[in-house]
């Protein structure tokens, strides 16, 4: 059984929410962390906090939208810590708006960074934890990488792609000794919701705090099972799977009374020129 203590750790989008909060618990645990984000000055900020409780924990400034310079990162990531014990993809960026006002820069933009980017990362890292014979990649998708999400479509192309991804890699690892967790987080807190340029989801459900994944992604590490639900909300793919256009329809009607709500609160000429 895989354990986090005195193990190479690379986190993306370490700078905030769950990677932030994962990066901590790690460190805090012994483990030699490299955290990945965009945002030097939050991404100082956390590995300052990691490296309060281990000193070896390291940081990357780097948008992996740029497919070339995240498969660069992780080698240099390897070659930087002697090896990596754990690779964690967990970056990733959010694509609130109705499918008609999707365009094709947005949905390859989605797919690049939530992942062709994860999947590049591990691709150049995979060869060298198979000839260790030892090593587990982590692959944190979300809720919308089993059910489809309304005004989010890109998202959930993006994470029903990771999904598929870990689950065939996870079958054509199996016996090498590296092994495949897939991370299926919920409504969680963090800054995905709310960014810049997003409008609101559909439904703004209660957000549990980021800590609740990152315990459960050490959980994951250092056990055997491949898909964990946080929280557990399997429930809900597996009535979708039972009847998939009831859920399609539940959501539809859910999708119009949001955009009715937002319509009556919306203001109106006579307010915007007051």
């Amino acid at each position: 059984m895989p354990t986090v203590v005195g193990a190479n750790v690379l986190v993306t989008g370490g700078s905030s929410g769950i990677g932030a909060a994962l990066a901590r618990r790690l460190a805090g645990m012994g483990a030699n962390v490299g955290i990945v984000g965009r945002r030097a000055d939050k991404l100082a900020a956390v590995l300052a906090d990691c490296r309060a409780a281990n000193p070896s924990c390291r940081s990357w400034v780097c948008d992996l939208g740029d497919l070339e310079a995240a498969e660069r990162l992780a080698l240099e990531a390897w070659d930087g810590f002697g090896h990596l014990d754990v690779l964690v993809n967990n970056a990733a960026i959010p694509r609130v708006r109705p499918a008609l006002s999707l365009t094709p820069a947005d949905v390859e933009e989605t797919m690049r960074v939530n992942f062709l980017s994860p999947a590049r990362m591990t691709l150049a890292v995979l060869p060298r934890m198979v000839e260790r014979g030892n090593g587990v990649i982590v692959n944190v998708a979300s809720m919308g990488g089993r059910v489809g999400i309304s005004h989010e479509a890109a998202y959930s192309a993006s994470k029903f792609a990771l999904t598929g991804w870990s689950e065939a890699l996870a079958m054509d690892l199996d016996g090498t000794g590296v092994g495949v967790r897939l991370i299926q987080p919920g409504p969680i807190d963090t800054d995905i919701r709310g960014r810049p340029g997003e409008p609101p989801p559909v439904t703004v459900p209660a957000l549990e705090p980021p800590e609740l994944v990152a315990d459960g992604i050490v959980a994951a590490i250092e056990g055997d099972a491949f898909e964990h639900y946080l929280p557990d909300l399997k429930s809900v793919v597996t009535w979708k799977e039972s009847d998939i256009d009831a859920y399609i329809a539940v959501n539809a009607d859910m999708r119009r009374q949001a955009e009715r709500e937002r319509s009556e609160l919306a203001p109106t000429g006579a307010e915007e020129r007051s």
